[in-house]
């Protein structure tokens, strides 16, 4: 797997804008996925995209008070994520960050191979964000083929821990994106209710 950080850092641009445009009104809000409510997907976001994904440059993960924090309580998430998911990518701009494998607590896998990961977490739930908060979510350059392709290489495994739901259909005239979304279990035509 090449080197995603340009795509990286165009989608966490995106997703950046995205999280600055929702309100507080809106956190109770529902979301692509049954069970979130956009606050609930916020913390999510914030927790893996910027604070873990950052942990993960330098070979560690995030704790369990991490994980336990309500970051959509704060009246500046927004601003906060903005910043740690900058500090993220400048963490991940070193070379030899690429090289190294990164533990998942019991096995390892290349940081490229989380890298991509990252740029699913970043771009299908900043899409969700997006949809469910009123706004337009405008994939980036390359960032639609390279999600299209780390859908498709991980659909399955996704699958396995509930992190995707079954494929859906798509016209064949369909973005590439549109089809990211629904091999990933997502209505590319969701909007709330």
């Amino acid at each position: 797997m090449t080197n995603l950080l340009p795509q990286l850092a165009a989608a966490a641009d995106e997703v950046s804008r995205v999280a600055r445009g929702v309100t507080a009104e809106q956190l109770s809000s529902p979301t692509p996925d049954t069970e979130w409510d956009v606050s609930t997907l916020v913390n999510h976001l914030v927790l893996w995209t910027s604070y873990n994904f950052e942990l993960r440059a330098s070979g560690e993960s995030a704790s369990e008070e991490l994980q336990k924090r309500d970051f959509a309580s704060a009246p500046d998430w927004a601003e906060d994520y903005v910043k740690h998911l900058d500090q993220a990518l400048v963490a991940w701009s070193e070379p030899s960050v690429w090289e190294r494998e990164v533990d998942m607590g019991g096995s390892s896998m290349p940081a490229a191979a989380v890298a991509g990961m990252i740029l699913l977490e970043l771009v299908l739930h900043g899409w969700e964000l997006a949809v469910a908060t009123g706004q337009e979510f405008r994939v980036p350059g390359a960032v639609d083929a390279a999600t299209l392709g780390l859908v498709e290489e991980y659909a399955e495994m996704y699958r396995q821990y509930q992190g995707f739901a079954e494929a859906l259909p798509v016209p064949a005239d369909s973005t590439m994106f549109d089809r990211a979304l629904a091999l990933s279990g997502r209505d590319p035509n969701w909007s709330p209710a």
